[in-house]
């Protein structure tokens, strides 16, 4: 079973990747470094280093699906 504590909600919009909000400081619609083809290749077995552009604050991404990002670490309480 997926942990629901490592998981985060994103959205693709017109070919970027966001977040509602960013899990360790709250700011709203974060944009992520990250394009929908590394979506893909994370969802394949590959980890990605996601480094939130509002904070500064890091994750690795270790899998994904249509909805959620899956994390290494607890990001949700």
């Amino acid at each position: 079973m997926i942990p629901f504590e490592r998981t985060l909600p994103y959205d693709v919009v017109m070919g970027d990747v966001y977040v509602q909000s960013c899990p360790f400081c709250g700011s709203e619609n974060v944009l992520l470094p990250m394009k929908p083809q590394e979506l893909k290749s994370v969802r394949e077995g590959k980890k990605k280093l996601l480094v939130f552009p509002c904070c500064y604050n890091r994750v690795t991404v270790v899998d994904s699906d249509q909805d959620y990002l899956l994390t290494d670490q607890d990001i949700r309480r």
